[in-house]
């Protein structure tokens, strides 16, 4: 392996940065108040470890001790009721769930671990939305002072 290419965070992407610099909106995939949760055919009410609020879902997600932001994503109906747990889990942002595949998982997670790119998200827990903007940072100002 040469050294440019040991040095480039996409080597092992499918997609190339151009893929996914500038600002993308993941609509509807974040766990918000209307997340499906299941309902007990015996009382027909929400068993209680399905019950739980977007602040809730955002502090769990938001405590990850990870050095990449996390984020609520809604847990399926199915795991809830097999695993007795919240209507919540939490992912890295870019996380495929979220993103809706694993090249652009791969190519955010790249990007978020590189000097090259400046990553930021924004959830909107009220709408579901997750915004994910990527920009190249300027390399030129590392030379003005020379």
């Amino acid at each position: 392996m040469t050294e440019g290419l040991a040095d480039d965070p996409f080597e092992d992407c499918k997609l190339s940065p151009d893929a996914i610099l500038g600002t993308r909106t993941f609509e509807d995939v974040l766990f918000t108040d209307e997340t499906e949760t299941p309902v007990s055919v015996l009382t027909g009410e929400t068993p209680a470890h399905s019950q739980a609020s977007v602040d809730e879902a955002r502090s769990f997600a938001a405590e990850i001790d990870s050095d990449t932001p996390h984020i609520a994503l809604p847990a399926a109906v199915e795991a809830q009721v097999e695993t007795a747990s919240k209507p919540y889990t939490a992912a890295a942002f870019f996380h495929f769930k979220a993103t809706g595949s694993l090249k652009r998982h791969r190519a955010y997670h790249a990007a978020y671990n590189s000097d090259t790119f400046s990553v930021e998200f924004e959830a909107d827990y009220e709408t579901g939305d997750l915004t994910i903007s990527v920009d190249e940072e300027d390399r030129q100002s590392e030379f003005e002072n020379v």
